[in-house]
């Protein structure tokens, strides 16, 4: 669609900000400009419904329509810590028959090798196009990088993904992460240096997978150090308890001074550990000022898969990490490939699936769900213009709801998705059933649901 980058908004709900008001909002020149709240009244003069309104026609109208969102909910866009783009929709060439990580692991590198630079490039373009008409906006991705095979297939994913950003930069901000293969320090390491000096974001990996975790970690520490860039790594994504390189991730991040600059995801060994033992590695993260991602769909898909019942399902303690004070992402990971058959790029849907899996349900957690996939995720990529906030670049999404208790259980397809100074994604318009029917039903069941709220206060 065409750049339209001064928007004028009425009726717009924050919960982020404020649940108790509605806001008027404005944008110009792509920039978030005024965010005042308001009680909410008829819409003005030469306002037009979000429904009803034509971005195209407003393009080529000289006076600027206020866009009414009628008490829709705004966020800012998404963002999704950790992905595998360069991985995704290859299951239909990389099987994995046992479901299990280990096979995974396998397959893929034995596949890798027969990947084209375009196809990586391409199945990266399609993934991440798909998440933006979800509503994310930022993603970092974790690369395959396959020295076992050759320099040459490493370095031909860089490539891809390099290419992949650029060209998807117009619509979305991408971070690149090339995972060093575990046990490499006998391989070609220069290889690894060479894809940081190509300009990559970061580096990561998955030491716990390594025969010398402490090793690879260490060196991992010394590239970051040397190229100034952070770290994001795998962490312990074992039913194991007694895998535990995070403590040695932790250590490294306090001894190099690398605090808030190290991120860890996955931490399923955590979930197989005593409480006592879970909660003093949970402080050693907090004092180390690690930032955190739990992958809840995958490794729901992936762990336990040893076990006879009961069986284990790996999705880390994501409700005491946060509570410990340390910055929690939900991520989206892999979309239908041998780690993970499913998915399809949608951070609300792997919210609802965090909200299954940790038990939160209460009205708090979900308001603390939608942080985890927006505002503090963006704290995970190092962002500091991602709020809905005067000054800062205006990414968001508009979802079909008025409430997280009605979106969480609705999961509307209905989504306005603005990034980069352009509208990516309009929605299709509501049938006549759909704007009558299911809006009073909603609103039938929201007062049933306040009126008995009151009555139970009053008795």
């Amino acid at each position: 669609m065409a750049s339209v980058t001064n928007l004028d908004f009425i009726n717009v709900r924050l919960p982020m900000e404020d649940e108790g008001h509605l806001f008027r909002l404005s944008i110009r020149d792509g920039v978030w400009t005024q965010i005042l709240k308001h009680e909410g009244d008829a819409a003005p003069p030469g306002a037009v419904s979000l429904e009803t309104w034509n971005p195209t026609q407003a393009f080529l109208d000289p006076n600027r329509p206020i866009i009414d969102l009628e008490g829709k909910i705004m966020l800012p866009g998404f963002v999704d810590a950790h992905m595998h783009l360069d991985k995704a929709f290859s299951l239909t060439s990389v099987e994995n028959r046992s479901g299990t990580l280990e096979e995974a692991v396998q397959n893929y590198s034995q596949a890798s090798p027969f990947f084209s630079k375009q196809e990586i490039k391409s199945r990266m373009i399609r993934s991440a196009m798909q998440a933006l008409s979800f509503g994310t906006t930022r993603i970092r991705t974790h690369l395959d990088f396959n020295l076992r095979v050759s320099r040459e297939v490493a370095l031909r994913t860089i490539e891809a993904a390099l290419e992949a950003k650029e060209a998807l930069a117009p619509y979305l901000t991408l971070q690149l992460f090339p995972m060093c293969p575990y046990n490499f320090m006998s391989m070609d390491v220069d290889a690894i240096e060479e894809a940081l000096r190509m300009g990559v974001d970061g580096i990561g990996g998955a030491p716990h997978l390594s025969m010398t975790p402490k090793e690879d970690i260490d060196y991992v520490f010394k590239l970051a150090e040397k190229y100034d860039v952070p770290i994001d790594l795998h962490c312990d994504e074992t039913d194991n308890p007694a895998i535990r390189t995070i403590e040695h991730i932790a250590y490294r991040t306090k001894a190099e001074g690398y605090e808030g600059r190290v991120t860890v995801d996955h931490l399923c060994a955590l979930a197989s550990m005593t409480d006592q033992d879970a909660h003093n590695i949970i402080a050693q993260m907090a004092d180390a000022g690690l930032k955190a991602v739990s992958l809840p769909a995958v490794n729901l898909y992936l762990q336990g898969r040893h076990d006879s019942f009961p069986i284990r399902r790996g999705v880390t303690r994501l409700k005491e990490i946060w509570e410990a004070g340390i910055p929690i992402a939900v991520a989206s990971d892999n979309i239908h490939d041998p780690f993970h058959p499913f998915g399809r790029g949608d951070l609300l849907q792997i919210a609802l699936i965090s909200s299954y899996a940790a038990h939160m349900g209460r009205p708090d957690d979900l308001r603390t769900l939608l942080r985890m996939m927006t505002d503090v995720p963006a704290k995970v990529l190092g962002l500091t213009d991602d709020a809905i906030k005067a000054g800062n670049e205006a990414n968001f999404v508009v979802i079909d709801g008025s409430t997280p208790e009605e979106i969480f259980t609705m999961l509307p397809e209905r989504r306005w998705v603005y990034s980069g100074g352009r509208w990516v994604r309009m929605a299709a318009a509501k049938t006549k059933w759909q704007d009558n029917t299911l809006a009073r039903y909603w609103d039938e069941a929201s007062r049933e649901v306040s009126f008995h709220k009151h009555e139970f206060a009053k008795g």
